[in-house]
Formats: structure tokens, sequence, C-alpha cells
């Protein structure tokens, strides 16, 4: 049984890893929590952000919470997620994180067997301005085969995703940055007999860079082929896999998952729970043995995925693993120029020159995602003013996403490489359970600068620095920003780091 600190009794986790009923459920800790919440934040910020907030199960120390929309799960996220688990850890301190999920209609009336409907496909009146960017080209997408009638694998029983029929390999613009990955993933879909190859093929890239893109392409060259394909994000296998648990219908999940040809598993960076990462592992292994063919995607390669099982990481890592670059002006150019003429087909009168369409490559090189903005800002500046876009008009339009440009995104597996290096540690040590002077200091300081220049949680700092708890987190970084205010040489010091990895 598991006590907190003012002694109150709370059942122990069944076989399954969730709370079995007993003097204090799962559901009534929750539901203290939540009292807790609103009496913490009032009731008007409680009902506007926390009324449609529940908990699905707790598994492994990690309570599954679910709301019905994205904005919800993203607002939360960005500014309540340590506050909740503060508050979850004073009711139940065997919970060492949350986990915030987006739940379906069809997620409350089942478990993991109910079937989602399907994408719409595309008809011939397709709105080519409705296609999205990141890599493709716009123009409009050839409809998938239908499924084979006994391929249930479709965003179904195990929640999976529909695929999008616009995201095919024909609508992907492919240049020097992105060539072998698309050369891989062409090569995945064709593969004849349904023979494996590159497997698991594993595709990294930052955020609108294409990956997403290309497994969806992967996914519908494969079904054309009469193949079971099914696409999952990491949320949806985990969501799966712990409604299959509630619903004591975990044997049919995992016999239902090894039966496909074809698994695509996206943001795979998000997956966590002891339980669900060893039934990921399982699955990767059983597919891979039985020669059917794995696609990964996530936001970087394998190795630094260290909330993952070492084991999983190097099966990941076993594979092809393949970077999709950023995008170079010449492929940002290709892109604008395919999206500016897929809306000429409906704004007949919308030009826009090539030295406009180069200044705006030049410009704009985060990606995909700031590119169809641009085309947006101008398309709406051509319609609403009548007026012809030129380079000033286009300088104008664009500004924000030009000063907005996001800076080098530092990870923390960086900070701590440099902070080893600049004083003499291993990174072992400093993820290590060492105490002496000679790493604890540089330890608090990588755990500074992890909280200052990513925009990672305490709980999840906590997790890539040997998964310590949020609260060692807090304390080193109050003790270094204390440290900073009366040692000017480490204040310099600490500085210097901050431009070398900014850099």
């Amino acid at each position: 049984m598991y006590r907190s600190e003012d002694h109150r009794t709370y059942a122990a986790p069944n076989e399954n890893g969730i709370e079995a009923s007993g003097e204090q459920s799962a559901p009534d800790i929750w539901a203290r929590v939540k009292r807790r919440l609103r009496a913490e934040l009032g009731e008007d910020i409680f009902a506007s952000w926390f009324g449609r907030l529940e908990l699905d199960a707790v598994i492994d120390g990690c309570a599954y919470l679910t709301v019905p929309t994205r904005f919800l799960k993203s607002w939360i996220e960005s500014h309540y997620t340590d506050r909740v688990l503060t508050l979850y850890r004073t009711e139940a301190n065997n919970v060492e994180r949350v986990v915030i999920g987006v739940r379906s209609t069809a997620g409350r009336e089942g478990a993991a067997s109910r079937r989602l409907p399907e994408a719409p496909r595309p008809s011939a009146s397709t709105n080519p301005s409705s296609i999205p960017m990141g890599m493709p080209a716009i123009q409009e997408a050839k409809p998938a085969a239908a499924p084979h009638s006994d391929d249930r694998s479709d965003a179904s029983d195990l929640g999976g995703a529909p695929l999008d029929p616009r995201l095919t390999f024909e609508s992907f613009i492919v240049g020097r940055s992105n060539a072998l990955a698309h050369a891989a993933a062409d090569r995945v879909a064709q593969a004849q007999n349904g023979q494996a190859i590159y497997n698991p093929l594993y595709l990294h890239a930052g955020v609108g860079l294409g990956k997403t893109h290309l497994l969806h392409a992967i996914g519908h060259a494969v079904r054309m082929q009469g193949r079971r394909v099914i696409y999952l994000t990491a949320d949806r296998f985990m969501y799966g896999f712990v409604a299959s648990l509630k619903a004591q219908t975990s044997l049919a999940f995992k016999e239902r998952l090894r039966g496909i040809d074809l698994l695509i598993l996206d943001d795979v960076q998000f997956i966590q729970g002891k339980q669900i990462q060893q039934e990921f592992g399982h699955t990767l292994n059983a597919l891979i043995d039985a020669g059917r063919q794995i696609v990964v995607a996530a936001d970087r390669p394998p190795a630094d995925l260290e909330s993952l099982d070492e084991r999983v990481r190097s099966r990941l890592a076993g594979g092809l693993v393949v970077e999709v670059g950023g995008l170079d002006e010449a492929l940002r150019a290709s892109i604008l120029t395919t999206r500016i003429e897929a809306l000429r087909a409906i704004h007949p009168a919308f030009e826009v020159s090539p030295n406009v369409i180069a200044y705006v490559a030049r410009a704009i090189t985060a990606n995909g995602r700031d590119l169809e903005g641009a085309v947006n800002r101008l398309l709406a500046h051509a319609t609403l003013t009548g007026s012809a876009i030129t380079l000033e008009t286009a300088e104008v339009a664009i500004r924000d996403l030009v000063r907005n440009r996001e800076p080098k995104r530092v990870k923390i597996e960086d900070i701590q490489k440099l902070v080893a290096s600049r004083y003499n540690v291993s990174r072992s040590d400093i993820l290590s359970e060492r105490r002496t002077a000679a790493v604890v200091r540089p330890r608090q300081i990588a755990m500074y600068l992890s909280k200052v220049l990513t925009l990672r949680s305490l709980p999840e700092i906590g997790r890539r620095f040997g998964g310590r708890d949020h609260t060692t987190v807090l304390h080193a970084v109050r003790k270094i920003e204390k440290a900073l205010g009366e040692d000017n040489a480490l204040s310099d010091e600490v500085e210097l780091l901050k431009r070398m990895l900014q850099e």
C-alpha cells in the first residue's frame, strides 16, 4: 500500500499497473486534486481550463489525463503542468509525472477496439489552397486506393490516425536537404512482396521540414498495394495501450498491432511510461522478427531519446537513420512558387514576381509552415488592397515572420556535453548520483541552463538528468540564480556558456 505524508491510505496498483479500488481510489484522489486546483486558481480559471480535464488511468507512477481539444492540451502543458503535478503529489506521492492527451468522442464510449472514421478522400474540386505546406508541392493529390475489406488497421482498432490523402509522394518537393530521406522512404514504400527493407526506417527532423509528409506518403503507397497499414502518433499509441489495460483487452491489442504489414509511428520522442515503453519495445521486436516493416519519426536521433529505454533506442538505431535537413534557399523558392501557382487557380489576379519570391525565400529560413504563412500574407495583401505585390509590400507583409524567427534550438544533451567539457567531468558524471563538489556544481549549472534555454518542464529536465525529481531541479535553479548575483566570475562563466550554446 502507498502512504502519503499525512498517512492517507491509497490502493496499490494491480497486476496491470492500474490502481485498484480501495479506501482511496484513483478517482477519489483525482477529485481531491481538482478541488485543490479550484481553491488555488479560483472558479473562473478552473472552469475555463480544468473543468474538462479528466483522469484516464494511473500506470507506473504516471497519471494519464485527458482533455477534449488540442488547444486545451497545449495551454495546460505550457502553463500548468508543474502545478498539477505538485498538487497531485500532495495527494498521492507515488505519482511522479502527469501526461496530458486529447480524448476522442469514440474513446469515451469504448476501449481499444473502437473504430474511427477514415479521412475524406479528395475530389476533383479539391481546393489547392487547403493543402498543407511543410514540404509538399501544392497540387491536387491523387486519392489513395481503397484498402482491402478486411484491413481493419486504418485508423480503427488501435485508435490510429487516418492518413491525410493530400500528403503523397507526388505532392512532395525534393531538394538537396531531403533527397536521401525521400529516396529511403520511396524504397521502403515500393519494396516488393512485403519484404521489409531498412528496418526500421527512422526519420528525424525539426518542425515543418516534411517528415510527417513522408510518413503519410509511405502509408498511401503501401496501402495501394493492398497491404495492411496503421499510422499512429505517440499519443495514440500510449492511450490505446492504456485503454486496453482498463478494458482488459491488452492481449487483443497486442495481437492486432502485431498482425499488420506496416507500422508507422510519429513523434516517438513523446512515448513515456515504463510499461508502455516495454510494450513498444516488444512490438518493435515482434514486427521486425516477423519481417514486417516499421517506419518511425522523431525530432531527434535515437541516441538523443534519453527518456526511452536503452534497448528500444538500440533497436531504433539498428535500422536506417536519416535526418531530414533544413530547407535550403532553392528548395524554399520551389515551395513558394508551387504554392503561389496553386493559389492562382483560385485567384487569377494573384501575381508574385520572381524577385519577390527570391526575397521571401532568403528572408524566411525556419520551415515550410513559415513559408505557408508568408504566402497567405501576400495573398491577403493582394486581395484586400487590390494592389500589386512589390518588394516593399512583401517586406511589410512578412515582417513578423522574419522578426520572430526562432533562435537556434538548444538541446539538453548539448548543454550537458558543453558543461561537462568546460568543467572537466564526463557527461555520465553529471547524470550519476555522485555528490562530490566537482560534480554537483556543474550538474546544477547544467540544470539551470536547461531551464533558461529550453522549453522543457522541470519534471522533464529531471528525467533527462538521471531520473531526478523536479524539486531537485528547482533547488539547483534557485541555487545557481542566487550564486549568479553574488559571484561575478560565475556570472561571466554562465553567460559565456549561454553564448556558446546559442551560436
